[in-house]
């Protein structure tokens, strides 16, 4: 019987690094192993368009961490792809130049497009998708996609460079933030979206699908309130609007410590889930849903997924 090949993809987030390795068998795929490390490349300069010398540091040594997994499997099949911090830094080539150089690995940096059509691949991979027409979001650090679809095709999509990171820079003063910081935040996300609203009115969708990061957080926070628990090898989950509300008004009114207690929530998302929330909040102001629908898959296992298909050459 024939070795399963084994790939790897890393995901260069702005705010996360993940790592995933499987097993491709035909149109499925088995996870070897994952891992997620909170690199947070876009911290102190992602409003200077710069990579700081402590985040490429960070960078470079979980870098080197992956890559010793990667061999230790002898993975030859590696996908590795940085999205809006490495995009929107005026040192980003240099820092894609060195990461060849000292390790080996050859980054690709998506563009926006790009990015927003992998989360569709991985929103539809998780089985999330139907006949109905969806409205699908993934907050980033540095951006936010959008695409609307449904299971045949997404008709519409478009990266935002409005992600947790800079949403945080520019609004989370304060700790709980403040009213008025919540109220300034949805203003820039009205005007920031306009082609969003627009696109929502043409299509309307009737359902909402939140992918990865922030949403999974929610989901474990609102299991941990049910006192129930995910089942494996599930990959959508449903949140009810009133549940994310009440988790909403815990997140807007509680300080940094008293947030880390929630049960559910972990440290690596602690400081951004409050202004994705918001982002969250905004949104949903704009459709009529009862639920939001999280996936679990989303741009790396739209990379999977697009090996699988052989539209990935490596």
């Amino acid at each position: 019987m024939a070795h399963p090949k084994k790939a790897a993809v890393i995901d260069m987030g702005t705010n996360t690094f993940h790592l995933v390795l499987v097993e491709l068998h035909g149109k499925e795929f088995r996870t070897i192993y994952k891992e997620k490390v909170a690199v947070k490349l876009g911290q102190g300069g992602i409003t200077k368009n710069q990579i700081t010398p402590d985040a490429e540091k960070r960078a470079i040594h979980t870098l080197e961490h992956f890559k010793n997994l990667i061999d230790s499997e002898s993975i030859r099949q590696v996908f590795a792809f940085a999205t809006s911090a490495v995009r929107n830094a005026n040192n980003g080539p240099e820092f894609v130049n060195k990461v060849k150089e000292q390790l080996g690995i050859q980054i690709h940096v998506i563009s926006g497009d790009e990015e927003a059509q992998l989360i569709y691949d991985g929103i539809h991979f998780s089985g999330a998708l139907d006949e109905r027409t969806s409205l699908m979001m993934d907050i980033g650090g540095g951006s936010v996609e959008f695409i609307i679809g449904n299971a045949q095709e997404a008709f519409w999509k478009q990266s935002f460079e409005i992600g947790g990171q800079r949403l945080l820079d520019a609004f989370h003063y304060h700790d709980p933030i403040l009213p008025e910081e919540v109220e300034k935040l949805e203003q820039y996300c009205g005007e920031k979206l306009q082609p969003l609203l627009e696109a929502i009115t043409i299509h309307k969708p009737s359902v909402f699908v939140g992918a990865s990061g922030t949403f999974d957080t929610l989901i474990d926070m609102y299991y941990a309130t049910m006192l129930q628990c995910k089942l494996t090898g599930e990959h959508v989950f449903e949140l009810p609007i009133n549940d994310f509300y009440q988790l909403f008004q815990l997140l807007v009114t509680k300080n940094r410590a008293e947030r880390l207690s929630i049960p559910g929530m972990i440290a690596m998302r602690v400081d951004m889930i409050v202004v994705a929330s918001c982002l969250i909040d905004f949104i949903l102001q704009h459709l009529q849903v009862k639920s939001i629908r999280c996936s679990h898959f989303s741009l790396k296992e739209g990379a999977v997924f697009r090996m699988l298909s052989g539209k990935i050459n490596l």
